[in-house]
């Protein structure tokens, strides 16, 4: 008796890397073809928060996970808060083609969300040989199509990708940061109530936008702050003159030495001006910079919402979420400052604060979406010295 034929898909995908290896599989999202450099995340969900994170931009999500696009997309999930508009992720890899979205809160399914946010996808390929590329090799360069006809020029695009210029030297920060000031008073989302504004609020806290998630601005909220969020090269003057109690230094993509300069002047003045300062994955990075440290690349970054990261002081270990691919180098760091956070992964840096000064900062996303809330209580500390330095009645010192 002969056999029937297994069902074999049409080949509407390819992920090209940079060194020649090819991953056919099923396209969906959007059409088309675009370059990046190639990330696994490890987070069991979230998908529509990671791909809408701006700290992705010019990045290739491959999900670790099995369940992509099963709760579908809605408006609530958007994570890029910058009034330049849609910013994230440019290309999704996972295991299976997204089924559709069974969820109460859902309003489009995934792949009609990432055509209209111009997201391309690729499904059915192994996504754990890929993750092992990644983990031995670093992160590469890579170039991901979507053609409904199945056609790709596979030296092209391996061409494209060698000689893509990379994060490394990339002053990202400036292609998603907002272009124009903005004010923001929202809390968190609670059930059953959703989003809530912020009345009488206790605090006035500048963001500087490197490319900052709305859930970081609506913790904020939870604080009692109300939120101006700047462009990432507003000079410190102009937010010394906006007479804010605190300066959070956001997330964001691309090389933070890059960034830092023109934003590690800014954040010196704003330091010098005793005004209390909480910086944010990039933003702790930038912070490092101002302070005297160096950055460095890291091979294949931390990407998930379940790392384990350690207080050295307290001895507490924090589950986390992460996104990075630039770190501090601990060895860097001058006297002053005070290594506060290690991960447990592989013992990189994940957090300091000054010895001095009112300033402090974390590698990772303490705002999560997705991850856990173990790390709210960095907005507490940061609260705290807001209120400090308000007690003490600190000067602001002009810069100019």
């Amino acid at each position: 008796m002969e056999k029937s034929p297994k069902f074999a898909p049409k080949i509407t995908g390819a992920l090209v890397l940079a060194d020649g290896t090819v991953f056919y599989g099923q396209g969906f999202g959007a059409i088309g073809e675009t370059i990046g450099e190639v990330c696994f995340n490890t987070a069991i969900t979230g998908y529509q928060e990671i791909l809408t994170d701006p700290s992705y931009n010019q990045q290739i999500v491959a999900f670790t996970a099995p369940h992509i696009g099963n709760v579908g997309a809605n408006d609530g999930d958007e994570e890029a808060s910058s009034n330049n508009g849609k910013h994230g992720a440019i290309g999704a890899i996972t295991k299976a083609i997204p089924t559709q979205p069974s969820n109460w809160r859902s309003q489009t399914d995934l792949s009609t969300w990432m055509v209209n946010r111009n997201i391309i996808g690729l499904a059915g390929i192994d996504t754990r040989a890929l993750t092992h590329i990644i983990r031995e090799k670093g992160m590469p360069h890579g170039a991901i199509a979507h053609n409904v006809d199945g056609k790709f020029d596979i030296e092209n695009l391996q061409k494209r990708a060698q000689i893509w210029a990379g994060l490394e030297g990339s002053d990202l920060a400036k292609e998603v940061s907002t272009s124009d000031d903005f004010d923001f008073a929202e809390k968190i989302w609670h059930w059953p109530q959703g989003v809530e504004a912020v009345k009488d609020a206790k605090f006035h806290v500048v963001v500087m936008d490197f490319g900052t998630k709305a859930n970081i601005l609506r913790d904020l909220g939870e604080i009692g702050a109300r939120v101006t969020v700047v462009p990432a090269n507003t000079p410190a003057q102009k937010i010394i003159d906006l007479k804010p109690d605190g300066v959070l230094l956001s997330n964001g993509p691309g090389d933070p030495a890059a960034t830092g300069e023109y934003s590690v002047a800014t954040i010196k003045g704003v330091i010098d001006a005793k005004i209390p300062v909480f910086g944010i994955c990039l933003g702790h990075q930038m912070l490092g910079l101002a302070l005297g440290g160096k950055t460095l690349k890291m091979k294949q970054g931390h990407h998930g919402a379940n790392h384990p990261v350690k207080d050295l002081r307290t001895g507490k270990v924090e589950i986390v979420s992460m996104n990075h691919g630039f770190a501090l180098d601990s060895a860097s760091l001058p006297d002053d400052v005070i290594e506060t956070h290690v991960s447990l992964f592989d013992g990189s840096n994940c957090g300091i604060s000054h010895k001095t000064k009112k300033v402090f900062s974390v590698q990772y996303h303490p705002e999560a979406s997705p991850g856990p809330k173990d790390s709210f209580y960095l907005f507490q500390n940061f609260a705290k010295k807001m209120d400090e330095a308000k007690n003490k009645g600190e000067t602001r010192i002009a810069t100019n």
